[in-house]
């Protein structure tokens, strides 16, 4: 059984149901009503939402309400890349609209496929048998590779991030972003932001870079273990692709308390007996599919992202206090910014 939850649109995320169907009509080639709307539990930026139509079901996702941090929740920056990777070897779903007038729903939204799969959230896939562990964490691999082997320019992304300094802009923006939903000093996280720019990586060719790329991200085939769809790409750009490598494997450095109930790290399981790839193994996989050698100064890519993504959760929780989060989940993040932000300043100074 896989992790996917549907529950009835919550109160704050309520909107004219009248006003879609009436755009799918005019803007989605074969789209026939009546149909039902139920929210999907989980994602913790864009509110998304299953459509059940006549003719099919279809996935909406929208910003939230409230006011939005600058440059967060880009839902068009997420069809725009779906939409130029369709039909490549990276799986995603087909966007069908892109709706940029907020007069519509109150908010930006698109319209997509719906990608039937397994979701799963708990790194350690208990729920999965032994032996198909291995082949998805593997195939996860491949994908990633595939993403970072795409030419930008040739999908018509070359224009989908600025050029040149990708970490340094990087950990600008996180650190502009955690201080716009600052709640307590964490001394960790202000030392972070004091170290990683003085200690930046050699520039690299951009490829298109997910973000936020992780189990939690990707659907699995139903019945194989295997990549069906990457979702989630709000957060993806132009950049170097050890920051997707860095982001995933980040997961071999967490605690069981790492988020809400069920979507922990794999650092404290015994790999070996539950049949997944090791940190080393992962990363070797990886340069075999994307035919590249050894990465060097591999700690800064796994301090880089626990320093961001410290920063991400920060924002999830303070839209919790707030209480326009996507999801009933957000304030269950409470302390985990720190946990990530210690967690990677701990590396640093054990190092």
């Amino acid at each position: 059984m896989s992790d996917v939850e549907l529950t009835p649109v919550r109160p704050q995320h309520r909107f004219d149901e009248g006003a879609l169907r009436t755009y799918m009509e005019e803007h989605i080639e074969g789209f026939e009503g009546p149909f039902s709307v139920q929210q999907f539990e989980g994602g913790q930026s864009n509110p998304t939402f299953l459509v059940e139509a006549k003719d099919r079901p279809y996935v909406m996702r929208k910003q939230p309400p409230g006011e939005l941090l600058p440059s967060a929740h880009a839902v068009d920056r997420e069809y725009r890349v779906m939409d130029a990777l369709y039909g490549t070897p990276v799986p995603v779903p087909r966007m069908y609209s892109l709706c940029e007038d907020r007069s519509v729903l109150g908010a930006k939204f698109y319209v997509m496929e719906m990608v039937e799969g397994r979701l799963y959230t708990r790194t350690a896939l208990p729920d999965v048998e032994r032996e198909e562990r291995r082949e998805i964490y593997l195939d996860m691999a491949r994908h990633l590779a595939h993403l970072h082997a795409v030419n930008p320019a040739a999908v018509g992304l070359g224009d989908f991030g600025r050029p040149g300094n990708y970490f340094g802009r990087q950990i600008n923006r996180w650190s502009r972003q955690y201080r716009a939903s600052e709640t307590e000093t964490i001394e960790a996280m202000n030392r972070l932001m004091d170290w990683l720019p003085e200690n930046l990586p050699g520039e690299t060719p951009p490829v298109v870079v997910h973000g936020d790329y992780r189990l939690g991200n990707v659907l699995l085939h139903p019945t194989e273990p295997r990549v069906v769809a990457i979702l989630d790409w709000e957060l993806s750009t132009l950049g170097d692709g050890l920051a997707d490598l860095g982001y995933w494997c980040q997961e071999y450095y967490g605690s069981d308390e790492s988020g809400p109930q069920g979507e922990g790290s794999v650092a404290h399981v015994d790999l070996d007996a539950w049949g997944i790839p090791d940190e080393r193994e992962l990363v070797a996989a990886y340069c075999d599919f994307a035919g590249r050698g050894p990465i060097g100064n591999w700690p800064f890519y796994i301090v880089y992202n626990l320093f961001r993504s410290a920063g991400i959760i920060q924002g999830v929780y303070k839209r919790g206090l707030d209480g326009n989060a996507s999801s009933e989940k957000a304030l269950e993040y409470a302390g985990v910014a720190r946990a990530r932000a210690e967690r990677g300043w701990g590396l640093l100074s054990d190092g």
